[in-house]
């Protein structure tokens, strides 16, 4: 294999493995990478090799050298020169192409003043026209730290705790303590911790029992060297806590003391027992006399206490006038306040009722225009039945001014259509007649405005459940047509801009609409 001048140092070639994408025989050229990541300090300055297989120049090619993606790059070449436009902020000023070699297809990378934050994976991208191959190169940055602070932090658990610290490691190191015969210790506590330069800092503790240790070692090593660094401290004898005399004997006499205090207390628990029986048998006797003194008391004041119940049941009745006297006030506040903006408000059709006049409407068999008027000649067209009170009106007299309302009781039918027609001024042009209504087709609800030939308007609506009564309210000078659900008295629907110029009728079958073929 060729070697790469003034780009590898003795011993890689070597050790460079075929590190390509797409590399082949009749692609032309393909990339080669180390085999083996490099490692470098942290501070120096690292070269990155790429060599193109089989040898040939690279100067007419670009170079890109990128981590993740291909553009910000690390570094871009391209037409005899290195190009800063798609440089990546944190490598400007530190990167360089090595282009000894570069008749030959070898270049390098050369980063300076090498970061934590540079480890890890690069990509060396060689394009030549429509041919484009790239080899990946593993770059692993060695920091080592400071040697390691240890020291006595005092007592504790029989023993005495050390703590070791040490900062300025990359990556994140191994710490390890052992005593002076190699044996390694297991740690009380560990952390570590990095820095805004993305070096590491670690602290780790240790209790020491053993009084017959004399040294113990930290020692923190690189995972990627091996290297490491290690610091000893000695912990004298008489610093560990020793059991005075007088532990020595309590606990001699401890048992005893225990035995003594359990035969008082067995003693003191049965005198107090028994007081505390000649104290309940006094309490019963006293809890006796005192129900006998509050039996005759009661039955003393029974009379005096029927002469009050009178009162007090007066007393009730006014509270309740009180409160049914507010409720009912406020009720007329509210309803005033609906009154005075009753148009906008889509609620209370009850109170809305009293703003319009009532009327019931029946089917006509007497007169009417049979081609045409499908809620005359059909039974099943009947609005509503008469039900006393109001006034009757026929289906041929129309509404031509005032306001008006009529309620409609509807089964839980698949098909209905429910609203108002408006008869255009010409009564024999009848196939102009525009309709406003509700309409039910199986489980869908829509709101349409129409003829017999066509749908000007149509809306669908989001009703769940099938309303079994339903109320209209027709503001002939205000053009407002509404439909509201009686069953739980809720607004379904208005038309707004109704429009009228001629008489409007009521309007109900059991179908939906029907158009002309010709619509």
């Amino acid at each position: 294999m060729a070697g790469f001048p003034g780009l590898f140092p003795a011993g890689v070639l070597p050790a460079l493995l075929w590190v390509s994408m797409w590399g082949s025989p009749v692609s032309g050229f393909s990339v080669m990478g180390p085999a083996q990541p490099i490692k470098v300090s942290l501070g120096t300055d690292a070269t990155l090799p790429c060599q193109l297989s089989p040898e040939q120049s690279a100067a007419h090619m670009q170079i890109r050298w990128y981590r993740t993606q291909l553009s910000p790059a690390v570094l871009t070449y391209q037409n005899g020169q290195e190009q800063d436009g798609e440089q990546m902020l944190e490598y400007r000023g530190r990167t360089e192409l090595v282009e000894d070699s570069i008749g030959r297809g070898a270049v390098a990378l050369l980063i300076q003043h090498v970061r934590a934050s540079d480890d890890g994976q690069y990509w060396c991208h060689f394009n030549d026209g429509h041919i484009s191959r790239e080899a990946v190169v593993e770059l692993h940055v060695i920091g080592l730290g400071s040697a390691p602070h240890v020291r006595m932090m005092g007592p504790e658990d029989h023993g005495i705790q050390v703590l070791c610290s040490s900062g300025g490691w990359f990556p994140k190191p191994r710490v390890q303590w052992r005593d002076t015969a190699g044996e390694k210790l297991l740690p009380l506590s560990e952390s570590q911790t990095q820095d805004g330069d993305g070096l590491f800092h670690v602290e780790a503790s240790l209790v020491v029992t053993d009084s017959s240790l004399g040294n113990v070692t930290c020692s923190i090593q690189n995972p990627v060297s091996g290297q490491e660094k290690a610091s000893a401290i000695f912990l004298p004898e008489p610093f560990f806590p020793r059991m005075s005399p007088w532990k020595t004997a309590l606990a001699g006499t401890l048992p005893v003391l225990v035995l003594l205090l359990i035969g008082i207390s067995y003693i003191g628990w049965r005198e107090h027992r028994a007081k505390t029986r000649e104290a309940e048998k006094k309490k019963e006797a006293s809890h006796e006399r005192d129900k006998v003194a509050k039996e005759k008391e009661e039955a003393h004041s029974i009379k005096s206490k029927s002469s009050s119940k009178s009162n007090q049941r007066l007393l009730e009745k006014l509270q309740m006038l009180c409160v049914q006297g507010k409720l009912e006030q406020d009720l007329e506040q509210r309803k005033a306040l609906y009154n005075k903006d009753w148009k906008k408000a889509l609620i209370y059709p009850d109170w809305r009722k009293e703003q319009f006049e009532r009327v019931l409407v029946i089917e006509n068999h007497e007169n009417g225009h049979q081609n045409n008027s499908d809620f005359r000649r059909e039974p099943q067209a009947i609005l509503c039945k008469k039900q006393g009170g109001g006034n009757i009106l026929k289906l041929d007299q129309g509404f031509t001014k005032g306001r008006h309302y009529w309620e409609v009781d509807i089964e839980d039918t698949d098909e209905w259509t429910l609203g108002i027609c408006e008869e255009p001024t010409e009564r024999s042009d009848l196939e102009k007649m525009k309709f406003n209504v509700l309409e039910k087709r199986g489980c869908e609800y829509r709101a349409l405005t129409c003829s017999r030939q066509d749908i000007f308007q149509k809306e669908s609506l989001p009703i769940e459940k099938c309303p079994l009564k339903i109320v209209i309210f027709l503001d002939y000078e205000d053009s407002d047509i509404s439909f509201y659900d009686m069953t739980n008295e809720t607004h379904i629907f208005s038309f707004t801009h109704a429009n009228f110029s001629g008489s409007v009728y009521p309007y109900f079958k059991l179908k939906s609409m029907e158009f002309s073929p010709s619509a």
